[in-house]
């Protein structure tokens, strides 16, 4: 059966290349079995694509609690790391377009006084 691939989700030959540093769970390990890592990842490629915040990950990537605190664990192992960079070595940026905006902001808007600080030796 063909698996339907949503928007920012890993395709099969993608998840191929990944899938070695996932081992499957061997007989006689004890605790309840773990979420599938590739349904973690495509929950975190959802959150790192859209920009959205983890509270807003939609439901069928299970709870997102789940999902950040593997993302977490991975990110502390340095396994998300690798994972990028092994899909990175294939990514097509011939139409990349990286936002450069740039905005200068008054020292008043982090708080600071009103026409700056008042020197006593200065008229």
């Amino acid at each position: 059966m063909k698996r339907i691939i949503r928007r920012y989700e890993l395709t099969d030959a993608e998840w191929e290349r990944l899938q070695p540093w996932f081992p499957e769970r061997q007989m006689g390990d004890k605790g309840r079995p773990r979420r599938e890592p590739r349904e973690m990842l495509n929950g975190i490629f959802w959150i790192a694509r859209s920009g959205a915040a983890w509270r807003d990950l939609p439901e069928r990537y299970d709870p997102w609690q789940t999902v950040y605190k593997r993302f977490k664990e991975w990110s502390e192992s340095g396994l998300i790391e690798k994972i990028f960079h092994e899909l990175g070595e294939d990514a097509d940026l011939q139409d990349i377009s990286i936002d450069s905006t740039y905005i200068k902001a008054h020292k008043a808007s982090a708080g600071a006084e009103r026409g700056g600080p008042q020197n006593p030796l200065m008229p």
